[in-house]
Order: C-alpha cells, then sequence, then structure tokens
C-alpha cells in the first residue's frame, strides 16, 4: 500500500468487494440501498475495500460482521482468460487498478493459484507493454486495442518506458553528432 496521501491508494480502497454479513446489523439498510431496514444476517452487499477489510477483521465476539468473496475481477471467468492469453484481456475495465486491487483483496486470502496466474499475466503484459513503448508504431497502429486495457499501474510503466525510450534515442543522436 502506498502513502496515506497516494491517490492511487485511495482509488483502490475505493474500489467494492463483495461481502457477506455474518449478523444482523439495525439501521445499516442504506449500505444496500433500503434506508432505515437492517441488515440481516446473510445479506449479500459490495463494501469498499477499506471497509469491507476492517469489518471481515473485527470479529463482535465469536461471530464476524462480514466475511469476504474475491471481486468479480478475479472470477474463474476472468483468471481462465488471464491463463488463455493475458494480453487480450482489458484489465482496465474490470478494474482501473487491478493489479493493487487484486493485491490487497489477496491479503485476506491464501489463493496461491491466483497469485500464480497474476505474476504470469503481469510478466507477459510487461513484455507487450515493453515492445510497444520501444515501437511507437505499434503503439499507434495495432496495439491500440492492448493499450485501452492497459490498468493503471501499466499506464505508469508504459509512460516510464516510453520516456526512457525517447531519452536513449536522443542520447544516441546527441552522440552521433558528437563523433
Amino acid at each position: 500500500m502506498g502513502s496515506y496521501y497516494d491517490i492511487d491508494a485511495i482509488l483502490t480502497d475505493a474500489q467494492k468487494l463483495p461481502c457477506t454479513f455474518g449478523l444482523d446489523v439495525p439501521g445499516l439498510g442504506f449500505i444496500d440501498g433500503n434506508a432505515g431496514a437492517d441488515v440481516k444476517k446473510g445479506s449479500q452487499v459490495s463494501l469498499p475495500l477499506w471497509l469491507a477489510g476492517y469489518l471481515a477483521l473485527k470479529p463482535i465476539g465469536p461471530l464476524s460482521v462480514v466475511t469476504l468473496d474475491l471481486p468479480a475481477s478475479l472470477s474463474p471467468r476472468v483468471l481462465n482468460a488471464l491463463k488463455a492469453d493475458p494480453r487480450t484481456v482489458d484489465l482496465r475495465a474490470l478494474a482501473s487498478h487491478f493489479y493493487e486491487l487484486a493485491a490487497r483483496s489477496l491479503d485476506f486470502f491464501e489463493e496461491d493459484e491466483i497469485v500464480d496466474v497474476l505474476c504470469e499475466t503481469f510478466k507477459k503484459r510487461a513484455a507487450e507493454l515493453a515492445d510497444h513503448a520501444s515501437n511507437t508504431h505499434g503503439a499507434l497502429g495495432e496495439g491500440v486495442e492492448f493499450m485501452r486495457g492497459l490498468d493503471e499501474m501499466e499506464r505508469q510503466l508504459f509512460r516510464a518506458a516510453h520516456d526512457s525510450t525517447k531519452s536513449m534515442r536522443q542520447w544516441m543522436g546527441e552522440m552521433k553528432m558528437k563523433g
């Protein structure tokens, strides 16, 4: 997690996680769209990550206030698509801060398979991203769809790689003029 003032961390914490209430909570129905009503045990509600995590880790006696479920962006359907070809999955449509949400969500679950899938996804997408960053025609031509699907961390990585490539070309041009 980033610093307290990190906008990406704030936006990640605001993304919703599906939760199931483990007990009745009077007067909290507004979080489920029922102002003035109670939240009943077994109700499924999507809560911001920061709140869901807090409620999941703070039991009331022997009962957990909520149990967490994996977000839709880490569903079996998405994981199968990532295993097949991670470069074709629009991560931004799943979650603008996909990797950060996955990392924060997996703090609450022991899912080694998901971690492995995400590591492989990042490696394959990073290689494609580096190719597009060094070849501007690819990023503007056939790579447009891939570029649109980058999550925020991948966009930052692309900008850094693109700026680095641009600086290197500029430096090489200057060296040729001197030499």
